[in-house]
């Protein structure tokens, strides 16, 4: 028989990033869901301090409506709904974010120095860390991340679990934007929701923006996936973040033989949160 699971094997996982926050909720190792919310007020998280249940906590923290129905319903989770709230587990990149979470008494900041890669630098950043550990832990080194948030970063490792390195520059969205607020002339452009691709050589401002933008930036993710593969033909690659559906799409219209390695999971941060805290037990 199954033993039953007790309360301080249920955990949640928040990932502070550059502009939302990520969540996840975890019963010991085992992955149940993960939601996004913007920022919340230090009003929103003082709550949080006073919540009573666990049920109450995740409600105050904006779990979907079909999830937190599910969490009452559903074992084990509706045997623990009414007990006191679990531990949340932190990662951040946004430091005045994290110094106002720190006021919720169950809160357990994860630091570079407990993730096992080898030959870090002190300012990697820890979604990079956590991502890319995550991912060698769950499908093996050498590893290479590709993460499409609002910037687009490439971290690696060897097969010794050693750090390779990696580069960052902005994003999809970041790219568009920057370009509609700091010239005269040029629009404001939102990413794309389109999955085809634009013309290459475009007649209007608009559509030669989105030329632009999009072709040189899967030409660079090509260019690093074939010297990470120079480098190790037999290394796996990971793709996460918020534009990596419309960037896979992009790969694959353009250069199918390269997006057909990919591993897509969005998760990977919080598979590396799981690697440390269930590293504890």
């Amino acid at each position: 028989m199954k033993p039953q699971t007790h309360i301080e094997e249920i955990w949640l996982a928040l990932e502070i990033g550059n502009s939302r926050l990520h969540w996840a909720l975890f019963v010991g190792e085992t992955f149940y869901s993960a939601w996004d919310t913007d920022y919340l007020s230090e009003s929103v998280i003082q709550h949080l301090v006073e919540c009573q249940t666990l049920y109450d906590l995740l409600l105050a923290i904006s779990l979907p409506d079909q999830q937190s129905n599910f969490l009452t319903n559903t074992p084990p989770f509706c045997t623990f709904a009414s007990l006191p709230p679990c531990p949340l587990f932190l990662a951040s990149v946004v430091p005045s974010q994290t110094a106002i979470w720190q006021t919720y008494p169950n809160t357990r900041i994860i630091t570079l120095d407990q993730i096992p890669l080898i030959g870090m630098y002190p300012t990697l950043g820890i979604d990079r860390a956590l991502a890319l550990w995550g991912a060698g832990k769950r499908w093996g080194f050498p590893m290479l991340v590709i993460d499409a948030g609002t910037t687009l970063t490439f971290t690696a490792a060897d097969a010794k679990k050693s750090l390779i390195g990696g580069a960052i520059l902005p994003g999809l969205g970041l790219q568009f934007a920057t370009l509609g607020q700091q010239t005269g002339q040029l629009p404001f452009l939102e990413t794309p929701t389109l999955t085809f691709l634009p013309s290459r050589f475009a007649l209007n401002t608009t559509e030669a923006i989105q030329s632009g933008v999009i072709y040189t930036l899967i030409a660079g993710i090509k260019d690093f996936i074939e010297a990470w593969l120079q480098l190790f033909p037999n290394g796996k690659i990971t793709l996460k973040g918020g534009d990596r559906t419309l960037l896979l799409n992009y790969l694959q219209a353009l250069y199918p033989k390269i997006a057909a390695p990919l591993i897509v999971e969005p998760n990977l941060i919080f598979w590396g949160m799981c690697e440390i805290v269930m590293g504890e037990k």
